[in-house]
């Protein structure tokens, strides 16, 4: 009898069945295998909030697969994801299968390293089944105001909205930082730089700062060129310098909020992609002689704390690598903020000493971005300080003070590895460059003084990174509801998403009104925050989760309850976006709606005009035919192209990406084709005649590009048959379902046909040699009928081969045979008839 482990992804069961050995079995449940039924709320609210849980629709085979393995093992180890989620994902299974307590555990993983699975499955332990409480009040609150919310919406604003406790918050966070925007009134200011030079040739820039009375606010243009008259061509003197010294310290490592957030920034990766990469990174990688390996820790936490182990390696391979005085002498602490719920070490990678660079190999190209983020934030966090040598300089001209200011780096430290981004691009240390040297009592030249009028800034928009960051400090989700929060809120277009800055739309602005004025215990910062707490709470042990889904439903009952009295006979109009683009039919200025397709151009004018076009956006890229600008579009099925502004008076149409940069052959401008099959990346001029390219990035081996290119034209011939059968259908006058039903019946007809052996010819079914990379590919069973097929084949062919060359030696002894064979015949006929006389 074996022992069986489950985990939820095939990558990650792959990884730990190569570290466990022959004695376990390691399959993989693909996630939840239960859940509340997709088509009714399944909720009993009059019965303590009692779910009605079944087997996920689509899952059966897998459940087949896992209670077939449960049947052959002695014991089952429940090995889901360490959070929440997958403590959740272990229970149902456990409930499931009816698995018993004496022969199952709970274990869990926090890296996916030999040494950790192995201690993991030492140290095995019961479900947490107030984990499990605070999963399932959490599904349940959400199924609650998904069914009992979105009816509301669709009778009130419009069919097919949706309303959730956390995507709702972090809407009105988006239209709320929008209302902050429109009444923002900017005020003017002004400032003034002056090009300094010293008596050697130094040049650097002072900025105005005020005068012997101190700081002063430059407020309008009267008052900037009262100053400017001052000081113009009259000599400026050094006065007070201020030297000293100034120590930055590194960053704490990532948690999940600061790794989407760095990750948004430096790597423009949506949190959802970061998210996605981290995972596969966790679950293992093949890494050669390594094998398959997990290359960092759990990715889904709120703590700064690392494990003794970590940062003992990590300061070996500081001194080892960068030398004794980048180390600070002791590891470094972090202390974790007071609502985290500290359940796992902070994110880093499993074993510093796989540098980036020496694996990147064996990653894709976003993997070893992200990995390296990583890696490099976590050697910096337990490096030295950097310290930096600063001077600050007041440049004194007729009782007006500029000031200067700048620094040098005495020491990198951690800066020798990693620094922080910023979500202000021009957020910059004001002591950002180096001066020249002078001495107080010095006098300066001044080459330019230049007055620059200015106008405070609205708020930014949120990006995703600032977005994350915010709903961090309110207190709104956790680390693993972040990325599929601002995932939902754009794909339902509440917010959409123009260049990194979120915007919302006018559903978004009309729903989020609604809600904030008639459901507090859905679009309240405080309260929402306040029920993450009590979750929190809850996972503790210190609060029953039937108590808090009472706690919210009475509240929530009866909002909904005075919202229909207060609403009713209304309905909420959604204001459509208008737009500068005018209709060419009609004159009107064109509104943006959307559609099953996505947003579109529409005449308001409908239904007198019913003139529609598709929503473009300027590339900044020339048309290669006829010069005009190139825009990006959508087709009917929401793929992206690029065609020119005057289709159709210029047929120019392209799939590949225009960029800024120019042909250096004919000035066109150049665009990215990735081939479809090798994946080659180049940079293209389309304009006839030129054929200029450029290699970006190396495409797959040819064997695998031409096996892609293979599967591609064979989905694509499938994809014709379908087409023709349904156009032969439709001239036939028969109803689509018919041809769904005939080409449903086909398909099965021809999977149950006898399949071809991967190594025997489809037409003549004969045998054929396969290379090494192909037999690598088969199954143990299949390799081992390969090489049965193998040896016999070589041995008809060794027999063949024989046959042949026996043939060929007799037919050049023929003569010397036949002439042989004629003496011989007499005397054998004479010996026949002797022998026929003597019987």
């Amino acid at each position: 009898m074996s022992k069986l482990v489950i985990v939820e992804s095939p990558a990650k069961a792959k990884t730990i069945g190569k570290y466990l050995g022959s004695d376990y079995v390691v399959k993989a449940s693909m996630g939840h295998l239960r859940d509340l039924p997709k088509k009714k709320m399944s909720i009993d609210i009059e019965h303590d909030f009692q779910p009605e849980y079944v087997p996920i629709e689509g899952k059966d085979k897998i459940i087949k697969e896992i209670r077939s393995e449960i049947r052959k093992s002695d014991f089952v180890y429940l090995a889901t994801d360490p959070d929440r989620e997958g403590e959740a994902i272990s229970w149902h299974i456990k409930e499931l299968f009816k698995l018993k307590d004496k022969n199952s555990c709970r274990v869990t993983f926090n890296e996916i390293t030999k040494q950790a699975v192995r201690s993991g499955i030492e140290n095995p332990r019961d479900i947490d089944i107030d984990l499990v409480n605070a999963q399932q009040a959490r599904r349940i609150l959400d199924r609650i105001v998904g069914y009992q919310l979105s009816p509301f919406l669709w009778r009130k604003v419009k069919r097919g909205l949706s309303a959730g406790r956390v995507q709702s918050v972090a809407t009105r966070l988006v239209v709320d930082r929008e209302n902050e925007i429109r009444a923002f009134v900017p005020e003017e200011y002004w400032s003034i730089e002056a090009l300094l030079q010293t008596a050697d040739g130094g040049k650097f820039s002072a900025r105005y700062y005020g005068d012997a009375n101190g700081k002063a606010e430059l407020k309008n243009e009267e008052q900037a060129m009262h100053v400017v008259n001052a000081v113009t061509g009259k000599p400026f003197t050094v006065g007070n310098i201020k030297r000293g010294k100034k120590k930055r310290t590194a960053a704490p490592p990532f948690i999940t909020s600061t790794l989407q957030q760095e990750a948004s920034r430096k790597l423009n990766m949506t949190p959802r992609r970061t998210m996605s990469i981290a995972q596969e990174l966790y679950e293992g990688i093949e890494l050669g002689e390594y094998g398959l390996t997990g290359l960092i820790t759990y990715m889904r936490t709120d703590s700064l704390r690392l494990a003794d182990e970590a940062t003992a390696a990590a300061a070996g391979f500081i001194r080892g690598r960068y030398g004794e005085e980048y180390y600070p002498g002791k590891p470094r602490v972090f202390k974790t903020k007071g609502n985290a719920q500290d359940a796992h070490e902070a994110i880093r990678p499993s074993n510093v000493q796989l540098l980036p660079e020496e694996i990147r190999k064996y990653l894709t190209p976003d993997q070893f971005k992200l990995y390296r983020l990583i890696w490099s934030r976590f050697v910096a966090c337990q490096m030295a300080d950097a310290i930096l040598d600063t001077v600050s300089a007041d440049i004194v001209c007729e009782g007006q003070v500029f000031r200067a200011s700048g620094h040098t780096v005495a020491f990198p430290g951690f800066t020798a590895v990693y620094e922080e981004g910023t979500d202000d691009e021009k957020k910059q240390d004001s002591a950002g460059k180096p001066l020249p040297r002078f001495d107080q009592g010095d006098k300066l030249t001044a080459e330019k003084i230049e007055p620059s009028q200015h106008f405070t800034q609205p708020p930014a928009r949120y990006t995703e990174a600032s977005l994350i960051r915010a709903m961090e400090e309110r207190g709104i989700g956790r680390p693993s509801t972040y990325a599929p929060t601002i995932s939902t809120i754009i794909d339902r277009d509440y917010v959409t998403k123009e260049n990194k800055a979120l915007r919302p739309t006018p559903l978004g602005e009309g729903v989020t009104g609604l809600l904030v004025d008639e459901f507090k215990s859905v679009a309240d910062y405080e309260f929402t925050a306040n029920m993450e707490h009590e979750l929190d709470e809850v996972e503790a042990g210190k609060l029953n989760y039937i108590q808090l889904l009472h706690n919210f439903y009475d509240g929530f009952e009866a909002a909904l309850k005075q919202a229909e009295i207060d609403l009713e006979g209304k309905r909420i109009k959604i204001q459509d976006e208008v737009t500068d683009v005018i209709c060419e039919k009609c004159g009107r200025n064109m509104v943006i709606k959307s559609g099953r397709f996505g947003k579109f151009l529409a005449c308001p004018g409908f239904p007198e005009c019913t003139n529609t076009k598709p929503i473009t956006e300027d590339t900044g890229a020339a048309c290669p035919v006829c010069g005009a600008k190139v825009v990006k579009k959508k087709s009917a099925r929401g793929y992206v192209y690029y065609s020119c502004d005057t289709y159709p008076t210029c047929q120019f149409m392209t799939w590949d990406k225009p960029l800024k940069t120019k042909c250096p052959n004919c000035d066109s401008s150049l665009f990215r084709h990735t081939d479809r099959d090798s994946k080659e990346v180049t940079d293209v001029c389309l304009r006839e005649g030129c054929g200029y390219k450029e290699l970006v990035k190396e495409g797959l081996p040819p064997e695998e590009t031409e096996k892609r290119r293979k599967m591609r034209e064979a989905r694509a011939a499938k994809a014709a048959e379908r087409a023709a059968a349904k156009e032969a259908a439709e001239k036939n006058g028969e109803t689509e379902e018919k041809v769904k039903k005939a080409t449903k019946k086909a398909t099965t007809k021809k999977s149950t046909a006898k399949k071809t052996l991967p190594w025997m010819t489809k037409t003549t079914n004969k045998f054929k040699k396969l290379k090494d990379e192909a037999v690598q590919e088969l199954t143990a069973k299949q390799q081992e009928q390969y090489a049965k097929a193998l040896a016999k084949y070589e041995a008809e062919k060794a027999a063949e081969k024989a046959k042949k060359a026996a043939e060929k030696k007799a037919a050049a002894k023929k003569p010397a045979a036949e002439k042989k064979a004629a003496a011989k015949k007499p005397a054998a006929k004479k010996k026949t008839t002797a022998k026929e006389s003597a019987e």
